[in-house]
């Protein structure tokens, strides 16, 4: 087969919670016609993000061609898992017409990127475009976008501290690969907030790449999709922290899952998140809970202290089981403290 004939994946990177599965389900809505196939790769056990998208499958994007890759992130474990996957999706009766990657939150994209170069696949797909997600209100915040100054100060101080977190690190190795950046939450962080964000990513940038708000994921598909990047090609113009390593660890974060019980009160379940990301650093917080008296499930997603949530779809017959994976720093992460805040 020649370039011409390969099948384009657009890899989604972004940092948790940026809104990367509110951009796919967005684009699953509005294919354009496009045959899709979906792979998500989750932190943890608890595939929430797959399920999210599954209730969106329609004929351009059947329910098997949403796939979840839960037992690692994706660049660590490309022979077992991601290859097999690939060629399992391209051998499908009808071959999709783009493939969309959602990477973990944690995920570098760049690894990702050379296993395209794996000879089981590299004939036969092709990187069309790797799309970033920044919140914009966080960035805004400075939160992901040290100061240099702040940090060669602090450096001199202490010459053993290190000059980044590892928060930093990851998502500037995600804005570093990107093609497109888009800074979701525009609606929250507001026009100064966006300027803010922009001028903070663009120091971080080690090229000029677009730069687009987007509110709830709205963007239309032709912007993100069909850029013909061949990602795979230019590695050299995607620098990493990371680059000359053999291979990356996510030993810095770590993730638990909670089962819990029916909820009477969901703004007191909300209350007990927002208090663990200020007293305990969690990161992140998603899952589906059984609200008593109710017969949808609901669905709950948490960055920080900001917490959404709404009710999906009915139990049906499937048992009305609460889980919450929760998801911070490794030495944050303490289940039995977790559990306590939330008073089980």
């Amino acid at each position: 087969m020649n370039s011409l004939a390969k099948v384009p994946v657009t890899v989604v990177t972004g940092f948790l919670g940026s809104g990367k599965t509110t951009l796919i389900q967005h684009l699953l809505s509005n294919a354009n016609g496009k045959k899709l196939a979906v792979l998500v790769n989750e932190f943890g056990s608890e595939g929430v993000d797959g399920e999210i998208l599954k209730s969106c499958a329609d004929a351009n994007c059947p329910e098997e061609n949403i796939v979840e890759l839960a037992n690692g992130c994706i660049c660590c474990t490309v022979a077992d898992d991601f290859i097999p996957t690939m060629e399992q999706l391209l051998a499908r009766p009808v071959k999709p017409d783009h493939i969309l990657i959602e990477t973990s939150g944690l995920a570098l994209p760049k690894p990702l990127l050379k296993a395209f170069d794996w000879p089981e696949i590299r004939s036969r797909i092709t990187v069309d475009g790797v799309i970033a997600l920044a919140d914009a209100e966080a960035v805004a915040a400075g939160r992901f976008a040290p100061d240099p100054d702040a940090v060669d100060a602090q450096r001199a101080a202490d010459e053993n501290l290190d000059h980044e977190t590892p928060l930093s690190e990851v998502f500037e190795d995600q804005i570093a690969c990107a093609d497109i950046v888009l800074l979701t939450k525009a609606d929250l962080a507001g026009a100064a907030g966006l300027e803010a964000a922009k001028a903070a990513i663009a120091a971080e940038m080690p090229r000029r790449v677009p730069m687009l708000p987007v509110t709830d994921g709205a963007i239309d598909a032709r912007v993100i999709l069909g850029l013909g990047a061949a990602a795979e090609n230019d590695l050299a113009a995607r620098p990493s922290h990371h680059d000359g390593e053999e291979e990356h660890e996510h030993d810095d974060f770590a993730s638990v899952v909670i089962d819990l019980p029916e909820v009477t009160d969901v703004e007191t379940l909300v209350a007990s998140i927002r208090k663990l990301a200020r007293e305990q650093n969690v990161l992140r917080a998603k899952g589906y809970i059984a609200v008593a008296g109710k017969p949808m499930r609901l669905l709950l997603q948490a960055v920080g202290e900001r917490v959404r949530h709404q009710f999906d779809k009915a139990w049906g017959s499937g048992a009305r089981q609460s889980k919450l994976v929760v998801i911070g720093e490794h030495g944050d992460i303490d289940e039995a403290a977790i559990k306590a805040g939330l008073g089980i």
